[in-house]
């Protein structure tokens, strides 16, 4: 197996590591690529976490990198790797604990790996500098490749007394450090963040509220009461459910269960609801569409919801049972999904109306949830009336309920 290394705080990982990895793989063909997160060790106080290599090593990364945890930065490479063979994670230096020396790190991977040949050692150009500082430098150098990457713009000479391979890789001016700074500062607005970490990373730091000020903005806006239930509903979970619905339905109904979703959210955000119990259950009102074309369907997705997602959530599972015909007593939550899943985006432009008074763009933007939720409901029915087709007991009792 040809091997190569690749060391780092990963404080977080983004696409910049991961696009250096493709490329050390597509030019040098390795077999395999070790991520090396590196351990928090304390040492000077103000010292920021190394950004890329596994040095220098005259210092460590601190004891407390800003905002992530070893788990947390453990947890972001492995969500963000998913899927692909050729990439690998190696934590012992996090199991090791203390300070890592590189130099114990590759002699650890030679003993366990035993790779076809000299390991390769991945380096930011930004760090040989002072590579001769390191412990061991001479005899790290003797056992392992040593690869010299591109970090530094427009850097044409490379000063470097021991044997070594270029990578003559595209620079990407990205930083963990300058990740971080981005979401400290989310809430005032800068949100160009999310597309530099991949999309596991990136659920992990909304999820965990990782880097200090994440989600401030929403925290100080949103003052509505989250009952024990809500607060089991977090970024990770509403993802996975996502991807299952993504992978079991067809590309349209995909598409309109996002749409419906969405809308749910924002039908929430107007009228004081749980947003995210909104969008959870738009997500997954139709997951078990293509196993009924009946109108149990609803309650079949909340069935599936329970059980393969352990999802609790009495408004959720409501609002998913029920989301197609409505029932007497329908809670907040399940109005809005039922009123997001009839009107949403992909639906026909007869409904422009009812999404201007969404938007608070009609004159009936004062409307109530309650009158909202009629207004759609008489629609639906005139339409399935149009259409041929009878509407249920159930959605009809609702208008004897009004």
């Amino acid at each position: 197996m040809k091997l190569a290394i690749l060391g780092g705080s990963f404080n977080p990982i983004h696409i910049g590591h991961l696009h250096l990895a493709d490329s050390a793989l597509s030019v040098f063909g390795f077999d395999r690529l070790l991520l090396v997160p590196a351990n928090i060790s304390p040492f000077k106080q103000g010292m920021d976490c190394v950004e890329s290599g596994t040095g220098p090593e005259d210092i460590t990364v601190p004891a407390e990198c800003p905002g992530a945890s070893a788990t947390d930065r453990l947890d972001m490479i492995l969500a963000s790797i998913t899927a692909d063979p050729r990439i690998a994670v190696e934590d012992l230096e996090l199991r090791r604990g203390g300070v890592s020396y590189t130099i114990d790190t590759v002699k650890e991977i030679i003993n366990r790996y035993h790779p076809e040949g000299k390991p390769a050692l991945i380096l930011g150009d930004d760090l040989i500098a002072d590579f001769s500082k390191w412990k061991d430098a001479e005899e790290l150098a003797g056992i392992a490749d040593i690869i010299v990457a591109r970090r530094i713009a427009g850097l044409k000479k490379i000063k470097f007394p021991y044997p070594y391979h270029v990578l003559n890789n595209e620079v990407m001016d990205i930083s963990s450090a300058m990740i971080r700074e981005r979401i400290t500062k989310d809430d005032a607005g800068s949100k160009a963040w999310h597309y530099l970490v991949p999309g596991g990373a990136q659920i992990i730091i909304k999820s965990r509220k990782l880097y200090q000020a994440i989600q401030q903005k929403e925290k100080d806006t949103d003052n509505r009461p989250k009952s024990k239930a809500n607060r089991e509903i977090t970024a990770e979970l509403i993802a996975r459910v996502e991807e299952e619905a993504r992978l079991t339905l067809s590309a349209k109904r995909f598409i309109h269960s996002r749409n419906t979703a969405l809308m749910a959210r924002d039908i929430a955000f107007r009228y004081n609801l749980d947003a995210d119990a909104a969008y959870l259950a738009g997500i997954a009102h139709d997951m078990a569409k293509n196993q009924s074309t009946s109108l149990d369907h609803g309650k079949k997705a909340a069935v599936l919801l329970y059980t393969r997602f352990n999802i609790h959530n009495k408004d959720v599972q409501e609002a998913i049972e029920v989301h197609t015909t409505g029932k007497p007593g329908m809670g907040d939550l399940a109005k809005a999904v039922f009123i997001a899943d009839k009107i949403e985006f992909s639906r026909s432009g007869e409904h422009s109306k009812l999404r201007d008074m969404i938007a608070g763009k009609a004159a009936e933007n004062t409307s109530s949830l309650d009158e909202l939720f009629y207004t759609v409901l008489k629609s639906n029915i005139s339409w399935l009336k149009e259409a041929g087709i009878k509407a249920s007991k159930k959605t009809l009792r609702l208008l004897e309920e009004k």
